[in-house]
Formats: structure tokens, sequence, C-alpha cells
């Protein structure tokens, strides 16, 4: 018998609406209303500055590590902005610009990143999972709300990111394929910024896109220009309609770039050329949107000043609230040990007494 190709049921497309100066084009130009449209902007400007004040704010000694956004506003800003109200988004730990538009407040944001555990605790009616450090972990977790839903009949949908060094890890591998057979209601959002803290994306894999990845779990894959904020939101409501109606996962790759350091703890300047930062800046999906914004009409520079005054109050404001909440917090420790274990185990017990008696050594020489 002679060889045979074998006709597959997905290919890999790549996607890019508005290029690097912020032409659109028209042929492509999707059908966006103009609140929208307005609506993307801000809240990725919300989150570039809200992202610059934090990273001031590690710096001053005020917050602990965290992972920047800066570049990849884009990226989280698009997808997320395709979902309802009460679909499930399942972060990693770089999604401040998502959490915020899902209704997480900038206080909740900024409690985590200042080590208190209370911050884990989402608010009512917000179907948000917190923040998960481990790679790829929260992949399973989408899987198995996406699992859920369908088994009882609904038509909503997860939503979970994570980074080009997560494919790497069993996790998602995992998740993929349980996604595939069981056709679950679930978008994978790749934000492939290049680099898994310092390992490029070259060292990741062979593959020549990280999209033609769901191709092996049968399901659509889509590589999109991850800093183009037309192209991210139309792939992800392609999908997110697609899982609605009962047709399955998709995984969307969203070519972009880590502008900052993969956290605070990060030095950049050892493993990346000043060159390489540079070029990747020239693409800057805010800036390319504006421009967008402006050719239509929906932008001025009067406004953007504007905008630019109210956002700033805006996260002084929740600066000034998240401070005055640490010191309400300070003398709650405790509550670390509690709703994990019907039991503590020995280990945490001695923690939890020994945490227990340097409070009260200190509230003792306070007094």
């Amino acid at each position: 018998m002679p060889r045979e190709k074998i006709d597959l049921p997905h290919h890999v497309e790549y996607l890019s609406i508005l290029d690097k100066d912020g032409n659109v084009d028209q042929d492509l130009e999707p059908d966006i209303p103009d609140d929208q449209l307005r609506k993307l902007h801000r809240y990725m400007l919300l989150g570039r500055r809200f992202d610059e004040r934090m990273l001031r704010l590690q710096r001053q000694g005020r917050i602990g590590t965290f992972a920047p956004i800066k570049g990849q506003e884009a990226s989280q800003i698009g997808p997320v902005a395709a979902l309802r109200e009460d679909d499930w988004m399942v972060p990693a730990f770089r999604e401040a610009g998502a959490m915020i538009w899902r209704g997480q407040s900038m206080e909740g944001i900024l409690l985590l990143y200042g080590g208190f555990n209370q911050a884990g605790e989402m608010p009512e009616g917000i179907n948000n999972l917190p923040v998960a450090v481990p790679v790829g972990t929260q992949v399973l977790h989408a899987v198995g709300l996406g699992y859920g839903m369908k088994y009882r009949g609904d038509d909503r949908v997860a939503m979970t990111f994570f980074g080009d060094g997560a494919t790497s890890e069993g996790d998602f591998h995992e998740g993929l394929n349980f996604a595939g057979v069981f056709q679950t209601p679930v978008v994978f959002v790749c934000q492939n910024n290049h680099w898994a803290i310092s390992i490029p994306r070259s060292h990741q894999t062979r593959s020549e896109t990280l999209a033609q990845k769901a191709l092996a779990y049968g399901m659509p894959g889509i590589q999109v220009d991850g800093n183009d904020i037309l192209a991210t939101y139309v792939a992800a409501t392609e999908a997110v309609e697609r899982a609605r109606s009962g047709g399955g996962p998709t995984l969307i790759e969203c070519v972009t770039y880590r502008r900052s350091v993969h956290t605070t703890a990060d030095d950049p300047t050892r493993y990346r050329t000043d060159e390489e930062v540079a070029e990747w800046e020239e693409r800057d999906p805010i800036t390319r949107f504006q421009k967008y914004l402006k050719d239509k009409g929906l932008l001025s520079d009067q406004e953007l000043e504007e905008l630019e005054e109210e956002i700033d109050t805006e996260i002084r404001d929740a600066v000034e609230k998240t401070e005055k909440r640490m010191e309400e917090l300070a003398g709650e420790a405790m509550v670390m040990f509690e709703h994990m274990y019907a039991e503590l185990p020995p280990y945490l017990r001695e923690q939890r007494d020994e945490l227990a008696r340097e409070l009260a050594a200190k509230e003792g020489s306070n007094g």
C-alpha cells in the first residue's frame, strides 16, 4: 500500500489586524462598539499604570515580590473581554490586568502581594480563581471547571492563562488531552512572552508554533499577534462562542513579550539584550491601540491626559485603602492556619504555636 497523508481536521492560522504602527487591516477589522473599544483601552492603560505603581511599591519595601505585566496587556485584556460575568477566569501569576477587568479590586491584588492570606478570598459573585504560582497547575483547575459545567448542562466557559514555559509541563498536556477527549468548554490562552524566566522560547520546544500543540489533542489552535488587542479579542470571541455552543476547547497562542522582569526578584539583563527589548518596545500594544482609536476619532490627546489623571487618582486611592487595611489585618496572622485541614498536621501545629508565641511576645513588648 502507498504512503498517504492523513487529513487532519484542524490547521493553524496566524491573525494580526493592527500592524506595529497601529494601522488597521480594514478587511479584518472587527465590528466592536465604540464603548467597548474605549473600555478595552482604559483597562489596558490601567493595567500598565497599576503595574508601574506596584513596581515602585515593591522597590520601597511596601509589598513583596510580584510578576509585572508590562508589554502583555493586549494578551490579557483582549481574551478576558470575551467572557461573560458568570464564566470562569483561571489565572497564573501575571494576570493582574485580566483580574481587574473581571472585577477584582486593586486593593485585593495589593493585599495579595503584601503577603496577606485574606487576599486569596474572591469577592462574592466574581468567578475568578486565585493566583497560581506553580507553573501550569491552573490548567487542570480550568479543565475541571469546564468538565463540571458541561456535566451540569449550563453554557458557561472557563478561560485559563499561562506562559510559554507552562507548555513544557505535564499539567499542560494532561489538561489539553482531557479537554480534547471530553470536549470541555475551556479556552486555553498561552501568553508566549518568549522567556520562561531565563529560558528562551527556542529552548522550550522544536515546534514552529505553540498553537500547533492543539492539533495533537484534537482541538483548534490559533496563533495571534499578542500585542494587537483587536486580534486577541477576535480570536478569543471565536473560541468562547465555540466552547459555549458545545464545540469544545481552543488553544490561543498570543505572541507577545515580557518588557519588564520575570518577577521583582529577577535580573533580565543577565540573559537577554537591550536590543531585543528595544525591538519589542516598538510593538507596544497600548501605543498601537491609541493610534487606532485616534484615527477613528475615539481618543484625543486631551481625553488621554484626563484619563491618565483619573487612573492615577484611582490607583493612589487603592494604595491608601490597602495600607490602612494592612494595618487592620496585621494582628490576624493566625488565620493562615485555618480552613485548610480538619486537623492540623504536627508540623503546622508547631509553626502555629511558634508564631502565636512570637506575636504574644511582640504585643507584650509594645504594651
